[in-house]
């Protein structure tokens, strides 16, 4: 007898038996909910009240840039269609992205945004048995996806160069399940090497994975890893479609990794992808010149921003993102508050670095009235927060890491 397969949209089939078991486990994590950073940085407002109009906001590391013009115009062409889920397009998507890249388009999976891959892969391979170990400050979203598979979790403070300490990772836990990197990091915007990330691979404990988020590899000069996932290595790749190109709200991003690896995130979900948000992916893609244009406006306005904070010797930490964290000397939930009273929303604390705030690169004019709006901040009195010393000196990026302690 034939064994009946049921066809899911992303062209895989699946037999029954095995959609049974998919079933069985998507059922059993059906409450955990998907954390992005859109509901972080709303979670860390006091009040839930409206923004005001005229309000900067800074806090949730979104390009103001938005779509490009080309992904604005696919999407408005598409409008008609809007109706039909059109799985073709997600193809057609896959399969652009791969081929710039070099890849096959099997070692491709879309999603609406990456942060449904991340918490997939973290369920996926983290258990009461296998750990979950991740920087600290990072993300935060690792961690609330393990709390679902009920994995133990290891914060593994960032090395004095404030990059992932990958010697302290891969020996935090000889049962770890998942070792996470996300490069350039948020909050700190700041990379790990291309050779560190190899270490990790080779000495990660056995049967543990990689998951290498590069949301923000596009901003930086960091070497992307995509190619180790084509060489069949232990790692899922994510990027996503909501910073350098702006698409933060439309969701759309990608895994990359092996087919078997890919595999064991299917059975905590699978869908159709927004249709918008996937031709605005693939316009943007096939705009050649974006990555480099928006990586330039960035870094102008983010090192027009470091200078005037090293020039009025506030300590930060040098960032090749669009995020960076700067000490304000104060619990830096006050700090956040004391701004918001003027009208700029800023991101928000890590526990690990409590006096420190996150920041979004926002557009040319947004800095300056960021830059006003801080001053005052600073100069109003606060409860000062011992700390160690630090200096703001040598942030340009021949030097990206400077030496704050």
């Amino acid at each position: 007898m034939q064994r009946e397969t049921l066809a899911q949209p992303n062209g895989y089939r699946v037999s029954r038996r095995r959609f049974v078991r998919i079933a069985s486990v998507a059922s059993a994590v059906a409450l955990a909910r998907i954390t992005t950073e859109a509901d972080l940085a709303f979670a860390q407002r006091r009040i839930a009240r409206d923004i005001p109009a005229d309000a900067i906001l800074i806090n949730a590391n979104e390009n103001p840039l938005g779509p490009c013009i080309q992904a604005c115009s696919a999407m408005s062409a598409l409008g008609v269609k809007g109706g039909r889920y059109e799985f073709g397009l997600t193809q057609e998507l896959v399969k652009t992205f791969a081929e710039i890249e070099g890849l096959k388009p099997e070692y491709v999976r879309a999603y609406a945004g990456s942060s449904e891959p991340l918490h997939y892969a973290v369920l996926a391979y983290t258990s009461p048995e296998k750990s979950l170990v991740m920087g600290d400050p990072a993300y935060e979203a690792p961690m609330r996806a393990a709390s679902y598979s009920k994995a133990r979790v290891f914060k593994v403070p960032l090395a004095k160069n404030y990059a992932h300490d990958v010697k302290a990772m891969v020996g935090a836990d000889p049962n770890a399940g998942l070792l996470y990197i996300c490069n350039p990091n948020n909050p700190t915007g700041t990379t790990t090497t291309r050779e560190e990330i190899e270490y990790a691979l080779v000495n990660k404990p056995k049967g543990s994975i990689l998951l290498i988020d590069e949301a923000y590899i596009h901003f930086s000069d960091a070497k992307p890893v995509l190619d180790l996932a084509d060489a069949d290595k232990e790692v899922v790749v994510l990027r996503t479609f909501s910073k350098i190109y702006g698409m933060a709200g439309l969701r759309c991003g990608f895994a990359i990794a092996r087919p078997d690896l890919l595999a064991r995130l299917e059975p905590y979900g699978w869908n159709s992808m927004p249709v918008t948000a996937v031709v605005a992916a693939t316009a943007s893609l096939k705009h050649k010149g974006l990555v480099l244009e928006r990586q330039k406006i960035n870094a102008d306005i983010r090192n027009d921003v470091f200078s005037w904070l090293a020039t009025n010797k506030y300590s930060f930490v040098p960032s090749e993102s669009n995020c960076f964290m700067v000490d304000v000397k104060r619990p830096g939930k006050q700090f956040i508050e004391a701004m918001e009273a003027k009208k700029v929303y800023i991101g928000r604390v890590w526990p690990a670095w409590p006096t420190h705030v996150r920041v979004t690169v926002g557009t040319g004019p947004e800095m300056e009235v960021f830059k006003k709006a801080f001053k005052e901040a600073m100069e109003t009195p606060a409860l000062a927060v011992q700390g160690p010393p630090k200096s703001a000196e040598s942030w340009r990026t021949d030097r990206p890491y400077a030496s704050l302690s």
